[in-house]
């Protein structure tokens, strides 16, 4: 990418970066050597350099929507509890700028793209939940780990109503519609709060692990954690809204770590239906609010690049919900209501095309 190919590039804040990085971390480094990184979802900017054969990222965290100092404190936490984080090489919590490791491209969303076998997944998946269960078996640190309590349960489901039903669908809901959701909402809180409760790292998914050199899992993106639902991370990595793999391989999968999780002392014994009920109320919740987080990005941050996956995660929602009478409601409502409006949208795909 060239310089004139990139406005960001000559804005004072990337000026600000860069004199800041020659200060404190290499004297010499020039605008053409930071390779720009591709956008994610937040407002964070990433630029891959390389010294001396070894690759850093250099971060763009600016105060305004991002909490550097949260950061590294969680960074540090995870890394004294054997998590495999980004080695911080200079920071500037006041200014938002960070040198971290890089821990390269070996996502594993790019391993499913490369060879999307359940042959395949079954091994990385296996690494990655190893790699969660130690993330799950972290101390509780209340001083610095919010907690995932019903208020930002809540708060995140009316992304929802607001982005994805109102503004990108541009429905109205009557008071009845508005009641019908708000007793869905209090279901799938109350689903979440009665699980017992471990460290979240809360966007625990294929692009946001990365199989690293010395064959561990590297684990990026984790300042959003949270103190919740002990479900939260296990149905963001297996009912993944980048990647898409059969229910049956999810269930076992899911039923698998159930037991690992138990044994090992994480959570007491549960009957798997009720493991099973609180994964599937767990992904219903992260994927309801994702449909409104993906179109806010496309409506208020011009990444639309995200609507490509509402898809697959509409499927998700329909299908969790088509499973449970007591859903019954919201079910129905969203085929009869919701449907018929995504299916107008020029991002929509038929199921056979998305999970194909």
């Amino acid at each position: 990418m060239t310089l004139a190919g990139a406005s960001h590039l000559r804005t004072p804040r990337f000026s600000a970066l860069l004199d800041w990085c020659q200060q404190h971390f290499l004297p010499d480094l020039n605008a053409t050597q930071l390779e720009p990184l591709g956008e994610e979802a937040g407002f964070r900017r990433y630029y891959r350099v390389s010294v001396a054969g070894r690759n850093w990222l250099v971060v763009d965290a600016n105060p305004a929507t991002e909490d550097t100092p949260q950061f590294v404190r969680v960074a540090a936490y995870l890394r004294e509890n054997n998590i495999h984080t980004p080695a911080i090489q200079a920071v500037d919590p006041a200014l938002g700028f960070l040198v971290v490791e890089d821990f390269g491209d070996n996502l594993l969303y790019r391993q499913f793209q490369i060879e999307p076998s359940l042959a395949t997944a079954n091994g990385i998946y296996g690494e990655a939940l190893t790699a969660l269960l130690a993330l799950q078996q972290c101390p509780d640190q209340p001083d610095f780990i919010p907690r995932y309590d019903q208020p930002l349960l809540r708060r995140e489901l009316e992304i929802f109503t607001e982005w994805f039903v109102g503004a990108l669908l541009q429905k109205p809901l009557s008071a009845r519609e508005q009641d019908m959701l708000q007793a869905l909402f209090h279901r799938l809180e109350s689903s979440a709060l009665e699980q017992p409760q471990v460290l979240v790292h809360r966007d625990y998914h294929s692009r946001n692990l990365i199989s690293c050199n010395d064959g561990t899992i590297g684990v990026i993106d984790f300042q959003g954690a949270l103190w919740g639902p002990c479900t939260y991370d296990p149905v963001s990595l297996l009912r993944d809204c980048y990647v898409h793999w059969p229910d049956e391989a999810v269930n076992q999968w899911a039923a698998g770590y159930g037991r690992v999780m138990m044994a090992a002392g994480i959570i007491p014994a549960v009957d798997e239906a009720t493991w099973l009920r609180w994964f599937d109320w767990m992904g219903l919740q992260r994927h309801i609010k994702v449909l409104g987080i993906f179109a806010r990005v496309h409506l208020r941050d011009g990444k639309s690049h995200f609507l490509a996956d509402l898809p697959r995660v509409i499927r998700y929602v329909t299908g969790v919900a088509g499973r449970y009478a007591e859903l019954d409601d919201f079910s129905l409502w969203f085929e009869q209501q919701l449907m018929p409006l995504i299916r107008q949208q020029a991002w929509y795909l038929p199921e056979e095309d998305v999970f194909r």
